[in-house]
């Protein structure tokens, strides 16, 4: 047996960068506890680096170090992650992860990724957004950001197939216009 943190670490020389980041956020992000029946994450970045240090001689250490730095809390799939680095390797600042329109409120509708300065939200659809009762929660929650003055960009499966070229330069002139 392995767990989850070992096994991202003997994946290191197996995965692109991209991936070993995905990994690493799966390992770090806040699980929901209703539906994944744990309310811990299965690792935390100190875990992670306390790993590396107690496995020195493993193939794959400099690839785990470099992939802690892209990782973060809070990317709920790996197309999320996947976004976010594509966001920044094309010039945009780190987005909010997870961002909630309002972050006083528990029950707020919340983002996948945005820019809380220039009120931008953008939501990963994937194939499970294409139910009625999910499609229906969505409208909702756009209609929350759009009511608030939020800019909301939907981003689905076609846009990563294309490395989600088409999406930064939908978020850059958002970005453009809003700071306008």
């Amino acid at each position: 047996m392995s767990t989850p943190a070992r096994t991202w670490l003997d994946l290191a020389m197996q995965l692109p960068h991209e991936h070993l980041v995905a990994l690493g956020d799966h390992l770090l992000r806040k699980p929901r506890p209703q539906l994944e029946g744990r309310d811990q994450p299965y690792a935390t970045k100190e875990s992670l680096v306390e790993m590396l240090a107690a496995h020195p001689k493993m193939k794959g250490l400099a690839r785990c170090r470099l992939a802690l730095e892209d990782m973060r809390v809070g990317s709920d799939s790996v197309p999320e992650t996947l976004l976010r680095l594509a966001m920044v390797s094309m010039g945009l600042p780190e987005p909010e992860l997870q961002l909630q329109l309002d972050p006083r409120d528990p029950f707020s509708p919340s983002g996948d990724i945005g820019y809380r300065a220039f009120k931008i939200v953008i939501q990963y659809e994937g194939a499970h957004h294409e139910g009625d009762a999910q499609r229906l929660a969505d409208a909702r929650r756009d209609r929350a950001f759009r009511d608030a003055g939020w800019f909301v960009i939907h981003v689905r499966l076609d846009d990563l197939r294309e490395d989600f070229r088409g999406v930064i330069r939908r978020i850059k002139a958002a970005i453009r216009e809003r700071a306008a």
